[in-house]
């Protein structure tokens, strides 16, 4: 779910830096397109972090452990 909100940013920062571009606002475009980027890398993220959870329960449920269990 939170991977999804941070593509959304990232979509939205990046129209807003092209808009900032067509105004020849630099930069601002510069600025929010760095944002955008770190909102998408922060996507990235939150996927590999949901991948890293889901591989490290099917092994605890392969071996045999308690899944609530910290």
């Amino acid at each position: 779910m939170t991977e999804r909100l941070w593509i959304i940013a990232a979509a939205l920062l990046a129209i807003i830096a092209g808009v900032c571009v067509w105004r020849n606002n630099l930069s601002a475009a510069f600025v929010i397109g760095t944002l955008g980027a770190c909102a998408w890398f922060l996507s990235y993220r939150a996927q590999l972090r949901a991948r890293f959870a889901a591989e490290e329960s099917s092994k605890r449920q392969q071996d045999g452990e308690d899944i609530d269990e910290n």
